[in-house]
């Protein structure tokens, strides 16, 4: 009996796995420099990584905006042409301008991590990131496209 339950243990792990994914994009807001104690333990940690170093209060204030990471896997294709990992972005007061960041990987790469931030004067002066599309490509094949649900 036992026996049998722990296969259907096994068996029930197993089919709760979900595909894998190619691309996986993780956001975090850094609004404010405080880093209270009643801030989730997670959030106040991230707060104060991304705030490390940050001396002066002018520092601090070039940390606050939009961090995207992004972590891509492509293991079937390793060695097929050169990895490009494209994040398009539109801001509150750009209007309909879509900005363009690019990080390139070597066609010898089959997973990797890329940081997009949006931040300092750039995120002063044209205002939060309202909708953004991450696009994974290996030479001219996109793999796997990720995108908010404001894009358009």
């Amino acid at each position: 009996m036992i026996r049998y339950f722990s296969l259907f243990a096994i068996g029930l792990l197993v089919g709760c796995t979900g595909p894998h994914q190619s691309l996986t994009v993780q956001q975090f807001q850094l609004l404010d420099q405080n880093t209270l104690i009643t801030d989730e333990p997670m959030v106040a940690m991230e707060k104060q990584r991304r705030l490390h170093g940050a001396v002066s209060m002018a520092e601090r204030q070039n940390r606050l905006g939009s961090y995207y990471s992004m972590y891509w896997n492509d293991a079937a294709g390793k060695n097929t042409g050169e990895v490009e990992l494209t994040f398009e972005f539109q801001q509150g007061a750009t209007a309909s301008e879509i900005k363009k960041m690019t990080r390139k990987f070597p066609s010898t790469e089959s997973s990797g991590t890329a940081e997009f931030a949006i931040i300092g004067e750039n995120y002063s002066k044209n205002g939060k990131v309202l909708a953004w599309k991450a696009t994974l490509q290996r030479g001219d094949r996109v793999i796997s496209t990720r995108k908010s649900y404001l894009w358009r």
